[in-house]
């Protein structure tokens, strides 16, 4: 028995791959579930009123969804072209950072735009350094990008705790609010859905479309496939690489800026309960697939928000959630494998 390369993908399984993974998580998750003494058939009814059964429950997973879904996206455009930025946490806090730092500075007719482009281009700055690293001197950028993200956490810290520091916080740790003039619109009255949301889906829509119809597009899937073939083929490596990691950088760090202007208002170090690690787990789901980012975000965020709903009413760890997502990422990459490969005799 060997395991054999496929010469096609069979479109049945390329996209039942991931529903066939889903299942599989809620399977094992309702074992352990049923080990903890609740019904599970109870338990996954109130995960889905919890997420989707009143309009507060509805509105608090679209909002959890909305950063899921940038750095979702950060990471399907990263791991497409196999630039592993595993930095996303870290160019969200940079990117949230720079909107409260200049958040006072640009005028209040332009904030939204300008603010937003801000922090896109501290999340470029965040991974570009990475990348160059490893085009110029072959450096793993799977440890850079992921020890930025603790230096990123730090050097926030020391922002809200000095320079940035909100006089008005009463001791709490948290940086200047953002102006009113550069917060995001609510959609829905007297919830926490903010507009972002509908940015985050048209960037998704953008991102799909820059993959599928644009030169780029082709380049970056060329250069993650074989470098080396693509380079033979004309593929400028380094020119597409570098333009892959703008693009992603500059997703995880718009997040950041969407979440501060849309949701907190100010930073703090418990901004982001996990969003760029997290954002690799949804991108996995995707399969890569920048539209399939926004259905694996609204799945990712109702099991956190519909967790918390279970965890109250049958008194189940709310823990059942990361166990969840992280089984349904283990069986996305096993039934991934089995997307490219065949077993032969």
């Amino acid at each position: 028995m060997r395991f054999e390369r496929r010469a096609t993908r069979p479109p049945l399984l390329t996209i039942g791959a991931p529903i066939l993974a889903l299942l599989f998580a809620l399977i094992v998750a309702g074992g352990l579930i049923a080990l903890s003494g609740a019904p599970v058939f109870e338990a996954y009814r109130r995960i889905f009123i919890g997420a989707f059964g009143s309009q507060l429950a509805i509105t608090e997973t679209l909002t959890r969804a909305t950063p899921l879904i940038l750095t979702g996206l950060a990471a399907a455009v990263a791991f497409r072209a196999k630039v592993w930025n595993i930095g996303a946490e870290g160019q969200f806090y940079l990117g949230a950072l720079a909107v409260a730092a200049f958040g006072s500075v640009v005028p209040g007719v332009i904030a939204i735009p300008a603010l937003m482009i801000v922090g896109a281009l501290a999340g470029v700055i965040l991974l570009v350094i990475p990348v160059l690293l490893r085009l110029r001197f072959g450096v793993d950028e799977v440890v850079t990008t992921l020890l930025l993200n603790f230096i990123v956490v730090l050097f926030v810290s020391l922002a809200i705790e000095g320079f940035l520091r909100d006089p008005l916080a009463f001791g709490w740790p948290q940086s200047i609010p953002v102006p009113p003039e550069a917060r995001l619109d609510k959609l829905v009255a007297k919830s926490r859905l903010h507009t972002g949301l509908i940015v985050a889906v048209v960037v998704a829509v953008l991102v799909w479309a820059i993959h599928r119809f644009t030169v780029f597009g082709l380049q970056s899937a060329a250069a993650g496939a074989n470098p080396k073939a693509a380079e033979f083929a004309g593929v400028p490596i380094t020119k597409t690489l570098f333009k892959v990691a703008c693009l992603s950088g500059g997703l995880a760090g718009l997040a950041g800026a969407i979440e501060v202007m849309g949701v907190k208002g100010h930073v703090s170090t418990a901004l982001s309960p996990g969003f760029g690690y997290t954002g690799i787990v949804v991108a996995m789901l995707a399969n890569l697939s920048a539209l399939g980012v926004i259905f694996a975000a609204l799945f990712v965020a109702a099991m956190f928000v519909g967790a918390d709903g279970m965890s109250r009413a049958l008194d189940v760890p709310s823990f059942i959630a990361d166990v969840t997502t992280s089984l349904a990422l283990l069986a996305m990459l096993v039934a991934l494998f089995f997307t490219q490969y065949r077993i032969a005799r």
